[in-house]
Protein backbone atom coordinates (compact mmCIF):
# COMPACT_ATOMS: atom_id res chain seq x y z
CA UNK A 1 0.00 0.00 0.00
CA UNK A 2 1.28 3.46 -0.95
CA UNK A 3 2.30 5.65 1.98
CA UNK A 4 0.00 8.66 2.25
CA UNK A 5 1.69 11.81 3.49
CA UNK A 6 -0.03 14.42 5.62
CA UNK A 7 0.83 17.00 2.96
CA UNK A 8 -0.98 15.10 0.20
CA UNK A 9 -4.04 14.75 2.45
CA UNK A 10 -3.93 18.48 3.20
CA UNK A 11 -3.65 19.39 -0.50
CA UNK A 12 -6.58 17.15 -1.42
CA UNK A 13 -8.66 18.64 1.36
CA UNK A 14 -7.89 22.18 0.17
CA UNK A 15 -8.97 21.28 -3.38
CA UNK A 16 -12.15 19.43 -2.47
CA UNK A 17 -13.25 20.71 0.94
CA UNK A 18 -13.77 17.11 2.11
CA UNK A 19 -12.81 16.03 5.62
CA UNK A 20 -9.32 14.80 6.52
CA UNK A 21 -10.45 11.20 7.06
CA UNK A 22 -12.37 11.10 3.77
CA UNK A 23 -9.35 12.52 1.92
CA UNK A 24 -7.01 9.97 3.45
CA UNK A 25 -9.40 7.13 2.67
CA UNK A 26 -9.71 8.28 -0.95
CA UNK A 27 -5.94 8.55 -1.33
CA UNK A 28 -5.45 5.07 0.12
CA UNK A 29 -8.02 3.58 -2.28
CA UNK A 30 -6.46 5.49 -5.18
CA UNK A 31 -2.97 4.26 -4.17
CA UNK A 32 -1.75 7.83 -3.74
CA UNK A 33 -3.07 9.12 -7.09
CA UNK A 34 -4.45 12.58 -6.22
CA UNK A 35 -6.59 12.92 -9.36
CA UNK A 36 -8.17 9.50 -8.84
CA UNK A 37 -8.72 10.31 -5.17
CA UNK A 38 -10.54 13.50 -6.13
CA UNK A 39 -12.73 11.51 -8.52
CA UNK A 40 -13.57 9.08 -5.71
CA UNK A 41 -14.48 11.94 -3.38
CA UNK A 42 -16.80 13.38 -6.02
CA UNK A 43 -18.51 10.02 -6.42
CA UNK A 44 -18.87 9.64 -2.66
CA UNK A 45 -20.05 13.23 -2.42
CA UNK A 46 -22.85 12.62 -4.89
CA UNK A 47 -23.89 9.52 -2.95
CA UNK A 48 -23.72 11.50 0.29
CA UNK A 49 -25.75 14.32 -1.23
CA UNK A 50 -28.43 11.87 -2.36
CA UNK A 51 -28.83 10.65 1.22
CA UNK A 52 -29.02 14.19 2.57
CA UNK A 53 -31.66 15.17 -0.01
CA UNK A 54 -34.37 13.71 2.23
CA UNK A 55 -33.63 16.22 4.99
CA UNK A 56 -35.77 19.30 5.53
CA UNK A 57 -34.30 22.70 4.63
CA UNK A 58 -35.88 25.36 6.82
CA UNK A 59 -32.95 27.78 7.14
CA UNK A 60 -30.93 29.64 4.53
CA UNK A 61 -30.52 33.09 3.12
CA UNK A 62 -31.61 35.45 0.37
CA UNK A 63 -28.75 36.61 -1.79
CA UNK A 64 -28.41 39.09 -4.61
CA UNK A 65 -26.29 39.90 -7.61
CA UNK A 66 -26.20 43.22 -9.45
CA UNK A 67 -24.37 43.18 -12.76
CA UNK A 68 -21.95 45.97 -13.67
CA UNK A 69 -23.89 49.01 -14.84
CA UNK A 70 -26.87 48.23 -12.58
CA UNK A 71 -29.05 47.21 -15.52
CA UNK A 72 -29.47 43.57 -14.42
CA UNK A 73 -30.09 42.13 -10.97
CA UNK A 74 -31.09 38.88 -9.29
CA UNK A 75 -32.56 37.86 -5.94
CA UNK A 76 -32.34 34.19 -4.94
CA UNK A 77 -33.46 32.20 -1.90
CA UNK A 78 -31.24 29.23 -1.05
CA UNK A 79 -32.17 26.94 1.84
CA UNK A 80 -30.12 24.67 4.11
CA UNK A 81 -30.74 22.82 7.37
CA UNK A 82 -29.18 25.10 9.98
CA UNK A 83 -28.57 28.76 10.64
CA UNK A 84 -24.95 27.86 11.41
CA UNK A 85 -24.31 26.64 7.85
CA UNK A 86 -26.32 29.53 6.39
CA UNK A 87 -23.83 31.96 7.95
CA UNK A 88 -20.70 30.20 6.67
CA UNK A 89 -18.59 31.78 3.95
CA UNK A 90 -18.91 28.65 1.80
CA UNK A 91 -22.70 28.87 1.84
CA UNK A 92 -22.71 32.62 1.19
CA UNK A 93 -20.35 32.06 -1.77
CA UNK A 94 -22.73 29.39 -3.09
CA UNK A 95 -25.68 31.79 -2.92
CA UNK A 96 -23.73 34.51 -4.74
CA UNK A 97 -22.60 32.06 -7.41
CA UNK A 98 -26.16 30.90 -8.03
CA UNK A 99 -27.42 34.49 -8.23
CA UNK A 100 -24.67 35.30 -10.73
CA UNK A 101 -25.55 32.19 -12.75
CA UNK A 102 -29.21 33.22 -12.90
CA UNK A 103 -28.17 36.64 -14.16
CA UNK A 104 -26.02 35.10 -16.90
CA UNK A 105 -28.10 32.09 -17.97
CA UNK A 106 -31.64 33.45 -17.48
CA UNK A 107 -33.44 30.23 -16.40
CA UNK A 108 -37.22 30.35 -16.05
CA UNK A 109 -37.73 27.61 -13.46
CA UNK A 110 -35.70 25.96 -10.70
CA UNK A 111 -36.35 22.30 -11.60
CA UNK A 112 -38.01 20.44 -14.45
CA UNK A 113 -40.83 19.52 -12.04
CA UNK A 114 -41.69 23.22 -11.86
CA UNK A 115 -42.38 23.56 -15.60
CA UNK A 116 -46.16 23.84 -16.21
CA UNK A 117 -47.71 20.84 -17.96
CA UNK A 118 -49.30 23.07 -20.60
CA UNK A 119 -45.89 24.44 -21.60
CA UNK A 120 -44.43 20.93 -21.79
CA UNK A 121 -47.23 19.67 -24.00
CA UNK A 122 -46.88 22.68 -26.28
CA UNK A 123 -43.12 22.13 -26.62
CA UNK A 124 -43.58 18.40 -27.27
CA UNK A 125 -46.09 19.18 -30.02
CA UNK A 126 -43.64 21.65 -31.58
CA UNK A 127 -40.78 19.15 -31.49
CA UNK A 128 -42.97 16.33 -32.84
CA UNK A 129 -44.04 18.55 -35.74
CA UNK A 130 -40.39 19.37 -36.45
CA UNK A 131 -39.43 15.70 -36.47
CA UNK A 132 -42.23 14.89 -38.91
CA UNK A 133 -41.30 17.85 -41.12
CA UNK A 134 -37.70 16.59 -41.17
CA UNK A 135 -38.93 13.27 -42.54
CA UNK A 136 -37.66 11.19 -39.64
CA UNK A 137 -39.08 7.63 -39.36
CA UNK A 138 -42.09 7.35 -37.05
CA UNK A 139 -40.41 4.62 -34.97
CA UNK A 140 -37.60 6.95 -33.88
CA UNK A 141 -39.69 10.13 -33.61
CA UNK A 142 -40.49 9.73 -29.92
CA UNK A 143 -36.83 9.15 -29.02
CA UNK A 144 -35.79 12.24 -30.96
CA UNK A 145 -38.46 14.30 -29.24
CA UNK A 146 -37.29 12.99 -25.87
CA UNK A 147 -33.73 14.10 -26.64
CA UNK A 148 -34.89 17.55 -27.67
CA UNK A 149 -37.00 17.88 -24.53
CA UNK A 150 -33.87 17.22 -22.46
CA UNK A 151 -32.25 20.13 -24.28
CA UNK A 152 -35.38 22.21 -23.61
CA UNK A 153 -35.08 21.52 -19.87
CA UNK A 154 -31.40 22.47 -19.99
CA UNK A 155 -32.31 25.83 -21.50
CA UNK A 156 -35.03 26.82 -19.03
CA UNK A 157 -34.36 24.96 -15.73
CA UNK A 158 -31.71 26.24 -13.33
CA UNK A 159 -30.70 22.81 -12.01
CA UNK A 160 -30.23 21.41 -15.53
CA UNK A 161 -28.08 24.23 -16.89
CA UNK A 162 -24.28 23.99 -17.20
CA UNK A 163 -22.85 26.02 -14.32
CA UNK A 164 -21.46 29.27 -15.71
CA UNK A 165 -18.24 29.14 -13.67
CA UNK A 166 -17.53 25.48 -14.53
CA UNK A 167 -19.55 24.35 -17.54
CA UNK A 168 -18.46 20.71 -17.30
CA UNK A 169 -20.98 20.30 -14.45
CA UNK A 170 -24.62 21.31 -14.02
CA UNK A 171 -25.88 23.69 -11.35
CA UNK A 172 -27.38 20.67 -9.58
CA UNK A 173 -24.00 18.92 -9.52
CA UNK A 174 -22.37 22.11 -8.23
CA UNK A 175 -24.90 22.23 -5.38
CA UNK A 176 -24.34 18.53 -4.61
CA UNK A 177 -20.65 19.23 -4.24
CA UNK A 178 -21.45 21.87 -1.64
CA UNK A 179 -23.84 19.47 0.12
CA UNK A 180 -20.98 16.99 0.43
CA UNK A 181 -18.64 19.70 1.71
CA UNK A 182 -20.99 21.36 4.19
CA UNK A 183 -22.75 18.20 5.35
CA UNK A 184 -26.29 19.55 4.97
CA UNK A 185 -29.02 19.37 2.38
CA UNK A 186 -29.15 22.53 0.24
CA UNK A 187 -31.84 23.58 -2.21
CA UNK A 188 -32.80 26.60 -4.27
CA UNK A 189 -36.33 27.66 -3.34
CA UNK A 190 -36.92 30.49 -5.83
CA UNK A 191 -35.36 33.37 -7.69
CA UNK A 192 -36.30 36.60 -9.41
CA UNK A 193 -34.36 38.18 -12.27
CA UNK A 194 -34.79 41.84 -13.18
CA UNK A 195 -33.52 43.62 -16.28
CA UNK A 196 -34.10 47.29 -16.93
CA UNK A 197 -36.59 47.78 -19.75
CA UNK A 198 -37.91 44.20 -19.68
CA UNK A 199 -39.98 44.16 -16.51
CA UNK A 200 -39.31 41.22 -14.16
CA UNK A 201 -38.91 37.56 -14.99
CA UNK A 202 -39.43 35.52 -11.84
CA UNK A 203 -40.01 32.04 -10.56
CA UNK A 204 -41.31 30.58 -7.34
CA UNK A 205 -40.99 26.82 -7.06
CA UNK A 206 -43.04 26.64 -3.88
CA UNK A 207 -41.68 24.59 -1.02
CA UNK A 208 -38.05 23.57 -1.40
CA UNK A 209 -37.16 19.94 -1.87
CA UNK A 210 -37.20 18.24 1.52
Amino acid sequence: MAEISAQSVKQLRERTGAGMMECKKALVEAKGDAAEAETLLRKWGIASAAKKATRSTKQGTIGSYIHAGSQLGVLVEVNCESDFVARTEDFQDLVRDIAMHVAAADPLYVRREDVPGSLLEKEKDIQKARVIAEGKPEKVADKIVEGRMSKFYEEICLYEQPFVKENTITVEQFIKGKIAKLGENISVARFARFKVGEGAASTDSGAPTA
